[in-house]
């Protein structure tokens, strides 16, 4: 079994890490550099930011919080939000992100993930995707922070990321996203049954079993969450503890 990932997961908006559930209700939380600081220390793998209001505003991402959180971690992290052509991946990377994400430009110019992936190489490209359950029995992909379905297949948008070019997948649930009652390991399946990279699981983590479950039933490479960290609730050194008891590596 391949060694998994703990991934927290911080929003921001206006410089700020927030959270919120079903992307509504938004509190504050605390600075991106000062969270994502702690996070490295306590042993995260990694880190997601995402400029939660930059597509929404139609604007660039805030490009200030990336060099303040690579001047004080050690660990990979990524960037999404706001990201909408080829230079918007060199001014993130340049700033000391490893990973770009993108979301709602690849939904309105999926050839975006195809340059990217060619130009700075697939492990940069990680798309991306806000999905919700529809009367379909399947999932809609959702864009502009959630705010606009686009009509896209989850399942089949996923698929065709990944042969553009994208190394990884992030998987948000936004019918789970906050509520804390687990990752929607359908949803789950479904990816990591048709593409052959890393997926991440993210949306609905509410305690320790709801990591398991994402790996043990869902395959996942990766685990990411916030307000379970953000709010203390659950320690990532207890978690890797947790998770290792159960037989699952962790990094």
């Amino acid at each position: 079994m391949l060694a998994r990932r703990i991934i927290p997961c911080l929003d921001v908006r206006n410089g700020r890490v927030v959270k919120g559930k079903q992307f509504k209700d938004i509190i504050d939380v605390d600075a991106p550099e000062v969270l994502g600081k702690f996070y490295s220390d306590q042993g995260a793998d990694e880190l997601v930011f995402y400029d939660i209001t930059a597509s929404s505003d139609e604007r660039k991402t805030s490009l200030e919080f990336v060099k303040k959180v690579a001047d004080v971690i050690n660990i990979p992290f990524s960037v999404g939000g706001g990201v909408s052509k080829i230079e918007d991946f060199t001014d993130i990377l340049r700033k000391g992100a490893d990973k770009v994400s993108v979301n709602s430009s690849a939904v309105k110019n999926p050839e975006l993930i195809k340059q990217a992936s060619e130009k700075f190489g697939a492990q940069c490209v990680v798309l991306s995707i806000d999905a919700k359950k529809n009367d379909k029995e399947s999932w809609s992909v959702y864009v502009k922070g959630g705010r606009e379905n686009s009509g896209l297949d989850a399942v089949e948008w996923a698929v065709r990321g990944v042969e553009l070019g994208a190394g990884e997948i992030v998987v948000n649930s936004i019918d789970e996203d906050g509520m804390k009652r687990g990752y929607d390991i359908e949803l789950l399946q479904a990816i990591t049954s048709r593409v052959r990279v890393p997926v991440i699981a993210s949306g609905g983590a509410g305690e320790m079993v709801h990591f398991r479950d994402a790996v043990l039933q869902a395959d996942v490479d990766g685990i990411l969450a916030a307000s379970v960290f953000h709010f203390g609730e659950i320690s990532i050194q207890d978690l890797k503890a947790y998770l290792k008891s159960e037989g699952i590596e962790i990094r």
